[in-house]
């Protein structure tokens, strides 16, 4: 049974696995219809640097590409970035690009911007960023051989090469921030906002 008030179903701009997966584990009923844009075009273009900025633009750049193409509905748009200092890390291309990002991650404490938008007929309605801090142990290249072969091609569709909810869990020491923020879309917030447009029933 759904919470959800709106008289059409929410749409989801993702693809992502988790972010569906916390959305419909939460109640909610949706749509999902991916963004067709090109991120690191838009990244680039819009001259930012600052991992919660690009986070924000990109989650509202799907929103509202996808409001744009479903007039009416209350569309989510959603990103993340992974920070270690200055550094902006993308999803790893394979098992060797994968293997090089866990060794720059492996010992230290990295930033998580979790963003999400909500957009209605082409216009953004609320916005927001979270952050998490992950601190990943120090790992052996055995320890690190054996996490890529237990963890298959998975490593390639998440940036850091880890998916919390899996076999990732097993390379950090410390986590600091909500789950959902880690998992990619900030739910509390989410529902705050779609609560003051009285469209949650609880």
């Amino acid at each position: 049974m759904s919470i959800w008030l709106g008289k059409d179903l929410l749409i989801l701009a993702s693809q992502s696995r988790a972010r569906q997966v916390l959305l419909a584990n939460a109640g909610i009923t949706f749509e999902a219809v991916p963004a067709d844009i090109d991120e690191r075009a838009v990244q680039k273009e819009s001259g930012l640097s600052a991992p919660g900025d690009i986070a924000k633009l990109l989650a509202r750049e799907k929103a509202l590409w996808v409001s744009q193409q479903k007039p009416g509905r209350y569309v989510v748009g959603a990103d993340q970035t992974l920070a270690l200092g200055d550094r902006l890390f993308s999803k790893p291309a394979g098992r060797a690009a994968a293997a090089e990002q866990l060794g720059l991650l492996a010992g230290k404490r990295h930033e998580l911007h979790s963003a999400f938008a909500v957009a209605r007929d082409g216009k953004i309605l609320f916005a927001d960023v979270s952050v998490a801090h992950m601190t990943m142990r120090s790992l052996s290249k055995g320890e690190t051989e054996a996490y890529l072969d237990q963890a298959g091609e998975a490593v390639t569709t998440s940036v850091g090469a880890y998916q919390l909810e899996g076999l990732g869990v097993h390379l950090f020491e410390r986590i600091e921030g909500d789950h959902f923020t880690i998992l990619g879309l900030p739910l509390l917030p989410l529902f705050s906002f779609l609560r003051s447009e009285r469209l949650l029933s609880v």
